[in-house]
């Protein structure tokens, strides 16, 4: 079985690109070893195609490339550099525009015939970020709008990481409030995994 991962730095996780079956230091390489044990009897390949900066623009010039890799299962997580970019880089954002981009890559993943599990983008809450919120709402609306239409498991992050960092300091899953902590990692793994595990049983 094939796993391929979609999205932006959060799944890059710092992999070598040189060398196509390096999972990097995320919440990648932590689900394959958490996923490999419980299925001794499995083979699995899993492929990391994050690439950090990535907007779902971008995304989607590279779709068929990560698509030709013929996966059973695409992880997509992915969206909020669209916002992000525009206070760093004064990159526009259009909330239909983003909508409609990523409506259209989640429709060719699942016509690829791969099941499709997104994972909706989080947003952690700290001071600097806040700003971003208001537009980042618009992202989550439209990824779990396209998520209704095309995959087959959702994943509500930004909803999760709201709660657990109720309880616990929002720096012990982000330092900026984007880039997971390991701990952060840790948490998208396990809750990818009991999404996956009934396309396995």
């Amino acid at each position: 079985m094939k796993i391929l991962f979609i999205g932006d730095s959060i799944t890059d996780a710092g992999r070598d690109r040189s060398v196509p079956s390096d999972l990097g230091d995320g919440y990648v390489s932590l689900l394959a070893e958490k996923l490999r044990p419980l299925y001794e009897d499995k083979e699995f390949t899993f492929a990391n195609r994050g690439v950090t900066g990535n907007r779902i623009a971008d995304i989607a010039a590279r779709l068929d490339e990560c698509l030709a890799e013929k996966a059973d299962v695409v992880v997509l997580l992915a969206g909020v550099n669209d916002v992000w970019h525009k206070y760093t880089d004064g990159a526009d954002f259009d909330a239909q525009k983003f909508a409609e981009c990523y409506a259209a890559v989640a429709e060719k993943i699942k016509a690829s015939g791969a099941k499709l599990v997104i994972a909706e983008p989080f947003l952690l809450d700290v001071p600097d970020k806040k700003r971003m919120r208001r537009e980042f709402n618009e992202v989550v609306a439209a990824v779990k709008a396209a998520a209704q239409k095309y995959a087959d498991a959702y994943i509500a992050l930004d909803e999760i990481f709201a709660g657990v960092s109720q309880a616990v300091s929002v720096s012990a899953y982000s330092p900026d409030g984007i880039h997971p902590t390991h701990r952060a990692a840790r948490l998208i793994a396990d809750n990818l995994i009991k999404k996956i595990r009934p396309f396995i049983d």
